[in-house]
């Protein structure tokens, strides 16, 4: 199909197939790829908000057994420099959030050798006995990771993570959907269609889950696509999805070592998430590894959302990019770049009514 076919067809709602968002990815003037992506942003959310959550991200552990080459965060078990959180510095990190007017925590560790699923379940009990707080917890590979050490399989492992507390599932250890380039740069994670049965049964369960994915590495920039697609078929099935959440590999204190991607580069793969991605209603922008005025742009690129508040991120930090906003600077910027900030849950709920509002 011709290029202009392709423009044609996004312009009147039509589904794209891979070869069609090949051509686009290719050839779009970065522009005119950045108009059909807020056009079709502006369609699915036409009040004039954008959104974003309190939360705080937990890491509950940093010891790991992977060993994936992006990493800069883990420690292999053994290091001194590994820790556990003790159920004292888990309730402070917590109350903290809750007074910030958290509305939930990201909770996320390595593949610890030595905790039996039992110790996951026995922290979910403890948060939810003395918390009202939502926990968004266990990437896909960290849930492979417990089946294989109980002997046990996916759908109960999610089941009695869900009856100890466990409210939604982070998209995670996604980097990218393909197991060629998944063996080079994390050989020891899950692989991609465990990632993505992991999210299956998760939705079959009731469970809402997001979707990430980590570019810029080792991978090209067709297997980009092959991740967007995947996503779309598993979201046309089930529709568990509640975001997609692009970011852009840092590379620094790595052992990958390539230039970090541009903000061009980022904001394309943005645009084209948002064209392909047709049933996702939410696409976060990445404040976090872009900068904030790269995610400003972001909202008019396809993204809805400022993803987190993070009152607490350490694993991207690790690399020596260290971004930090406030909650009144996350308010100024969306205002800046001609939006309504707007507190929403997970399951993208409005906090509170807003006062007064312009038509969220």
């Amino acid at each position: 199909m011709a290029f202009e076919e392709v423009i044609t067809k996004i312009r009147r709602r039509e589904r794209i197939q891979p070869d069609e968002a090949w051509e686009l990815y290719q050839k779009a003037d970065f522009h005119l790829l950045g108009h059909l992506a807020h056009q079709v942003r502006m369609e699915k959310h036409p009040e004039p908000c954008v959104s974003y959550v309190v939360d705080r991200n937990i890491n509950y552990s940093n010891i790991c057994s992977c060993g994936c080459r992006f990493c800069a965060f883990f420690r292999a078990p053994g290091d001194p420099e590994g820790y556990v959180l003790t159920r004292d510095e888990l309730s402070k990190k917590i109350e903290e959030t809750l007074s910030l007017g958290g509305t939930q925590i990201l909770m996320q560790g390595g593949h610890h050798p030595d905790l039996p699923l039992s110790f996951y379940e026995d922290m979910l009990s403890f948060i939810k006995s003395r918390f009202p707080i939502h926990i968004h917890s266990f990437s896909p590979p960290e849930i492979v990771y417990f089946a294989r050490l109980e002997n046990s399989d996916v759908a109960t492992v999610i089941s009695r993570l869900r009856a100890a507390g466990l409210d939604s599932i982070p998209g995670g250890g996604a980097e990218i959907l393909v197991d060629s380039v998944r063996k080079k740069v994390s050989p020891n994670k899950c692989s991609a269609g465990e990632w993505l049965g992991v999210m299956e049964e998760a939705h079959r369960q009731g469970l809402r889950t997001t979707a990430t994915m980590m570019f810029g590495h080792e991978e090209e920039p067709r297997h980009r696509l092959d991740h967007l697609f995947a996503l779309r078929e598993l979201q046309d099935r089930t529709g568990g999805f509640t975001a997609f959440i692009p970011w852009a590999f840092q590379p620094r204190n790595t052992a990958i070592h390539r230039p970090a991607e541009s903000a061009v580069s980022y904001l394309r793969l943005l645009a084209i998430s948002r064209l392909v991605l047709d049933n996702f209603d939410n696409l976060q922008a990445s404040w976090v590894t872009m900068g904030p005025k790269v995610a400003q742009l972001a909202l008019h690129f396809g993204a809805n959302d400022f993803g987190s508040t993070m009152i607490e991120e350490n694993v991207v930090a690790a690399t020596g990019v260290c971004f930090r906003l406030s909650i009144q600077e996350i308010r100024r910027i969306i205002e800046a770049a001609g939006f309504e900030p707007r507190q929403r849950t997970m399951a993208y709920k409005w906090v509170e009514p807003a006062a007064p509002s312009r038509g969220c």
